[in-house]
């Protein structure tokens, strides 16, 4: 008796009864890839080289068609070339003009044979970042960056290859954002005097995980390449070994840095690390340039200093400004020997010294002899001045108020015309009034100063406590700072000196002269694009109208294969010409009489011929018989048009079922598919179609049966869409090669 089964039995099969077929993620993978790649391949063989060909074959049909002679000058072409000269002004020749019309020559007053020094002066540019709009979308956050960086390129790019200064400064806030991003060393915590406001709290802990020292580096190598890769170009260009050029970019803003009591440490040192000291001296053109970081001094007299320990913000500018005496003399020592064309020398020797023994005074060129030179003051922040102090007719968003009759002072106060006299977060539109006056007295000899920060011009002459000192803010450079036409200021300088004393041969004269260069409107040039949209727009559906009207030739190239639909009394006409004149039936199916395909299997023309398998036969002639006579002959029906049941005749041929005989086809073939159809057009119909140049081939008798007609609203739609589309797609193309470029 066998052991019955019991689940519990401990025998085991060998592992060989058992194969292990499962497969790891990897092979199952490949087989999947190696699985598609042979589907690609079989159908690549089977259908997909005909396609590809069909595809490359209709490509360069259509191409043909697009680089025939009277397409590529239709009107639609026309219109593009109207834009493409448009655009060329709006992105190129604009900036162009805007910089000649300041060339140098038509504004400089200075003595005949004088070679003055030339400077320009660039305020804010401030690059737009994710801070300038934080809630912005991404698609246009990306394209704002680019539409200004090219504004800001392309006035700078005119302004070193037209004008040609010898020196360039610019005036502070390079970033719009470069105070946010977090630095790789050092304390960035905000103060807690001074926390972000409630608008951009939201924002913070974005741009601290993705805004750190890495993206301010792309920042600074943008503003590099916006700003200092073309005047690099330029003076690589220019071999004039007489001049010395400058570029000075180190002067920190508020946007760079902050301001006051609420600078960071670390990002000034990052920010003077790239860019250099923001306090320094140069002696240009026979003028002494003073850069003073403002936004540091302030901290010294905010409310917070007596609170808390802001020395290591204000302390390097203080220190600068007690030495800065000396420091002006050594520079212009250094200068004259220059001029003078003496070796460097009056190095320091190379001793150890205790750095409280050390003493410099060895030093045998230390500038305590050197003579004063005529100083230019240059700081982002304005200095003070009474609210309501008016900046002058150059001023842009608010003109001077009209003085009343018999005046011939300006209105004072002007509040629109000046600069409002107050302070928010991170920014303080004029120093503080002991400030100015502080500085001023410490810089000595100002005879002009210079500033940014306010985006708008504005010139002032200041009270007898800051020395009467005559100050020019900068325009912005940047078209996004709120000035509908931004600009840079041009310094022109001529101030010779003996160089073996220093001392003036001009004395007493004006050696200083300035320009306001003003840049196109951005917004009056966009508008200008749309007014031309909309003109092109109303010209291309003039044209549409017209096609069907005037029988133009259409753009589409749908409709040189399409018939317009006829008018009805055209269309009466025709009919009755075709009534007259058609003796025979207009259409034919274009089948060949032992077209076997088109019938059921085992099935031949003989089948018909014999009488088997239908009720109606066709012969050579493609006339159609009844059923067969009982003599075997097939009766034919019609003859000259009389009486027979059977009428031929223009109308179209009537759809049938599956397995219907057509009317003019085999009778039970028993397919569903219909036979092609040729057109027999009469004569009245080659007249009406032969002359309205919609590609119709009309010069045989015989053609391939077209599309229905399209009314005339179709042609008009059908027209318009496709120059519209045609214009918009080439000038947008055009209008993006553009920005690429630059």
């Amino acid at each position: 008796m066998a052991r019955p089964y019991s689940s519990r039995s401990n025998f085991s099969y060998p592992a060989r009864y058992y194969p292990d077929n499962s497969t790891s993620l990897f092979d199952d993978l490949r087989a999947l890839l190696a699985q598609a790649i042979r589907a690609l391949v079989r159908f690549w063989r089977e259908r997909g080289r005909r396609m590809a060909l069909a595809t490359v074959l209709s490509l360069a049909h259509r191409l043909r068609q697009n680089l025939a002679y009277n397409r590529l000058l239709s009107f639609p072409h026309l219109v593009v070339a109207a834009w493409v000269v448009v655009l060329l002004w709006g992105e190129r020749w604009t900036f162009h003009s805007k910089v000649e019309t300041c060339h140098w020559s038509n504004w400089e007053n200075w003595p005949a044979g004088a070679e003055p020094h030339r400077v320009a002066l660039v305020a804010d540019p401030q690059l737009i970042d994710p801070h300038s709009y934080p809630g912005r979308p991404w698609p246009l956050d990306p394209l704002t960056m680019l539409i200004t960086d090219n504004y800001l390129r392309r006035s700078y790019n005119q302004l070193q290859w037209q004008l040609d200064p010898d020196s360039i400064f610019f005036l502070g806030d390079l970033f719009d954002g470069g105070r946010e991003w977090k630095t790789a060393h050092g304390k960035f915590e905000d103060p807690e005097w001074g926390p972000h406001p409630k608008n951009e709290q939201k924002y913070l802990k974005k741009w601290h995980k993705t805004y750190g020292e890495f993206y301010w580096l792309q920042e600074y190598a943008r503003f590099g390449n916006i700003f200092l890769n073309p005047w690099v170009r330029a003076v690589a260009g220019r071999h004039d070994e007489r001049k010395r050029r400058k570029l000075v970019a180190s002067l920190p803003g508020n946007h760079d840095l902050g301001f006051g009591d609420q600078v960071k440490v670390s990002v000034r040192d990052r920010f003077e690390t790239y860019f250099g000291e923001g306090n320094r001296v140069d002696v240009v053109g026979n003028h002494t340039f003073v850069s003073v970081d403002s936004v540091s001094l302030s901290a010294a007299s905010s409310a917070q200093a007596g609170r808390h320990d802001l020395r290591p913000i204000y302390e390097p500018v203080q220190r600068f400004l007690n030495g800065l005496n000396e420091t002006k003399q050594k520079a212009i020592d250094r200068e004259l020997r220059l001029l003078r064309g003496e070796a460097q020398q009056g190095q320091l020797k190379h001793k150890i010294e205790d750095a409280e023994k050390a003493n410099s005074d060895g030093n045998p060129h230390s500038g305590s002899n050197a003579p004063e030179l005529p100083t230019i003051l240059l700081t982002h922040v304005p200095l003070y001045r009474p609210p309501g102090t008016p900046c002058g007719p150059l001023r842009e968003r608010w003109p001077p108020t009209k003085p009343p009759k018999g005046q011939t002072e300006a209105v004072v106060p002007d509040d629109r015309n000046a600069i409002s006299v107050s302070r928010g977060y991170q920014y303080q539109n004029v120093l503080g009034e002991e400030d100015s006056e502080d500085l001023v007295k410490k810089v000595g000899n100002v005879v002009h100063a210079f500033s940014g920060d306010d985006h708008d011009y504005c010139a002032v002459v200041h009270s007898p406590a800051q020395a009467s000192v005559p100050e020019i803010t900068v325009k912005s450079i940047s078209m996004a700072m709120g000035v509908s036409k931004p600009g840079f200021l041009l310094v022109s300088l001529y101030n010779p000196i003996d160089p073996a004393t220093g001392q003036p041969l001009r004395p007493r004269q004006p050696t200083l002269q300035t320009h306001l260069c003003l840049l196109p409107s951005q917004l009056s040039t966009y508008l200008r694009y749309v007014s031309f949209a909309l003109l092109s727009i109303a010209l291309l559906t003039i044209r549409a109208f017209l096609v069907p009207s005037l029988g133009l030739t259409p753009f589409a190239l749908d409709l040189l294969d399409t018939p317009p639909r006829s008018s009805p009394s055209s269309a009466a006409a025709a009919s009755a010409h075709g009534r007259k004149r058609s003796l025979l039936p207009v259409f034919k199916a274009k089948v060949e009489d032992y077209d076997e395909y088109s019938l059921p299997r085992g099935f031949t023309a003989s089948h018909f011929l014999n009488g088997h398998g239908g009720s109606a036969t066709r012969d050579r002639s493609g006339s159609l018989g009844g059923k067969s006579s009982p003599n075997g002959q097939a009766g034919h029906r019609g003859g000259d048009g009389g009486g027979g049941t059977h009428r031929s005749g223009h109308g179209r041929r009537k759809s049938h079922g599956k397995g219907s005989g057509g009317k003019w086809g085999w009778a039970g073939a028993g397919r569903a598919r219909a036979a092609p159809r040729i057109e027999i057009p009469s004569e009245g119909e080659e007249e009406e179609y032969g002359g309205h140049g919609y590609g119709f081939n009309m010069g045989g008798k015989w053609k391939a049966r077209g599309r229905r007609p399209m009314s005339t609203f179709g042609v008009v739609v059908t027209e318009l869409w496709t120059t519209v589309w045609r214009v918009a797609w080439m000038v947008v193309g055009f209008f993006g090669w553009l920005a690429w470029k630059g």
